[in-house]
C-alpha cells in the first residue's frame, strides 16, 4: 500500500492562518482577475504543492494504451497501479484544424468527454496545441514562418481567430452536471526554443513570439470570456541558462505555470552532465516562478520506450535530492502510443516494478492520493 500523507494536508492553510470563512480574501495570483473559484482553488493547491509532492501525469491516458483503446476507466498506469495519473494531457490539434465540421465537433465532444471525466474523478486537465501552419496549411512541422502572418494586421490574421474560436467554445463548453466549468491548464506554443515547430526560434523573433502568446491570453481571457484557464509556457532545453528560457517568456502578466520540456533518450541518462543540466534548469524555474508567486512543472518529459528500466526513480530522486528542482508542482510523460512509442510502463514491460517503486515514493501523487480536493479551499 502507498504510504503518503493525507490529501488534506495539500491543501492546508494552517500555514497562511487563512479559516474557510476568509476564503474569498485570499488573493488571487492567477493572472485573470475574473478566474473562477475552482480556477484560484486548482492554482493555489498546485502553488502549495511547491517541496512537498509532485503531480504525476501522462498525455493521452484514458484514450488508449499499449493493446487497448476507448476502454472506460482504463489507463497503462491504473493497470500496474490501481491508480491513474493525477493530471491528464490532452491535445487541440484536432479540434481546430482544416477539416470537415462534423469531424471537429465529433473530436470536440471526445475531447470534452475525457476532459470531463478526469474532472469527475478530481484530476487535472492539460492542453497543448499542435496546431497547424496557417500560412501552407501543413502541420506543425511545417516550419515555414507563419507568426507574423497571424499577429494583428497579418495576411493570416482572420484564420487564426477563427482557430482561437474553436479552442474558446471547447475550453467554455467544458461545464459538470452542476454547470461548473472545468478549470484547465492550456500550454500553447511548447518547445519554442527548439526548431522543429512554426513557432519555435528560428522562425520568429522574440517580439513575434511574445506578441502571438500575449494576443492568445488577451483574446481567449478579455474577448472570449474564458475565466477557467491557467496559462503554461514551457519551452524545450535550456541547458542551465535561465537567460535562454526568459528570452521570449511573454511576461508575468500573462503567465501561470513556468513549465519545462525535457526528454531523456539512454545517451543522456548516462551523461551525467546532461542530467545536471537539465535538473539545474528545473531550479531556475523553481526559483523564478517562487519569486512571482508562479506554479513550476516540468511539462513534458520521459524516456521513449523506457529503454533504462530503472528511468523513473533514478531521474524523480535525482530531482527531489535538489533543493530547487524539487519544488515543481507537477510532471507529465508523454503517451502510450503502441510498443515502438511509449513512455509509461505497461504490464509485461521491464520497468513496471521500478515504477510502483515510483508509485509508493510519498512525494509522487496519483489520482488516488488527490481524490477531488484540488479544486476546492480546505
Amino acid at each position: 500500500m502507498k504510504k503518503f500523507f493525507p490529501a488534506l494536508l495539500l491543501l492546508s492553510f494552517t500555514a497562511l492562518n487563512v479559516c474557510l470563512s476568509q476564503q474569498s480574501a485570499l488573493k488571487n495570483y492567477t493572472i485573470d482577475t475574473k478566474a473562477t473559484a475552482e480556477t484560484k482553488a486548482l492554482f493555489f493547491n498546485l502553488k502549495n504543492l511547491s517541496g512537498k509532492g509532485v503531480l504525476f501525469g501522462q498525455q493521452d491516458a484514458l484514450m488508449y494504451g499499449i493493446g487497448w483503446k476507448g476502454e472506460f476507466d482504463k489507463s497503462d498506469v491504473k493497470s500496474i497501479t490501481g491508480s491513474h495519473p493525477s493530471l491528464f494531457g490532452w491535445d487541440l490539434e484536432a479540434i481546430a484544424k482544416s477539416d470537415s465540421e462534423e469531424n471537429q465537433t465529433q473530436n470536440a465532444e471526445k475531447l470534452k468527454s475525457y476532459c470531463l471525466q478526469a474532472f469527475k474523478m478530481g484530476g487535472v486537465n492539460t492542453l497543448s496545441w499542435h496546431v497547424q501552419n496557417f500560412v501552407t496549411g501543413k502541420n506543425f512541422y511545417d516550419t515555414t514562418k507563419c507568426v507574423s502572418s497571424i499577429l494583428p494586421g497579418g495576411t493570416k490574421h482572420k484564420e487564426f481567430t477563427k482557430a482561437l474560436d474553436k479552442v474558446a467554445l471547447l475550453i467554455k463548453s467544458l461545464k459538470n452536471d452542476k454547470g461548473i466549468s472545468i478549470p484547465v491548464i492550456f500550454r500553447p506554443f511548447h518547445e519554442n526554443t527548439g526548431n522543429w515547430f512554426w513557432w519555435g526560434k528560428p522562425f520568429c523573433t522574440a517580439q513575434e513570439y511574445k506578441d502571438l502568446w500575449q494576443f492568445t491570453v488577451q483574446y481567449l481571457r478579455d474577448k472570449k470570456g474564458l475565466h477557467n484557464v491557467l496559462y503554461a509556457y514551457s519551452p524545450d532545453r535550456i541547458s542551465g541558462n535561465l537567460d535562454n528560457y526568459m528570452e521570449r517568456y511573454p511576461g508575468d502578466n500573462y503567465v501561470d505555470v513556468l513549465g519545462f520540456d525535457n526528454y531523456y533518450e539512454l545517451k543522456d541518462i548516462n551523461d551525467q552532465k546532461s542530467v545536471e543540466l537539465a535538473v539545474k534548469s528545473m531550479g531556475q524555474i523553481c526559483n523564478y516562478a517562487s519569486s512571482k508567486n508562479k506554479i513550476a512543472a516540468l511539462t513534458e518529459t520521459g524516456q521513449e520506450k523506457i529503454v533504462q528500466t530503472t528511468w523513473f526513480t533514478t531521474i524523480f530522486n535525482r530531482i527531489m535530492s535538489d533543493t530547487a528542482a524539487s519544488k515543481i508542482s507537477y510532471m507529465m510523460v508523454w503517451r502510450n502510443a503502441h510498443t515502438g512509442h511509449f513512455y509509461a510502463p505497461y504490464p509485461g514491460h521491464p520497468s513496471v516494478e521500478n515504477f510502483k517503486d515510483f508509485y509508493n515514493n510519498p512525494k509522487t501523487l496519483f489520482l488516488k492520493d488527490v481524490g477531488t480536493s484540488l479544486y476546492k479551499i480546505q
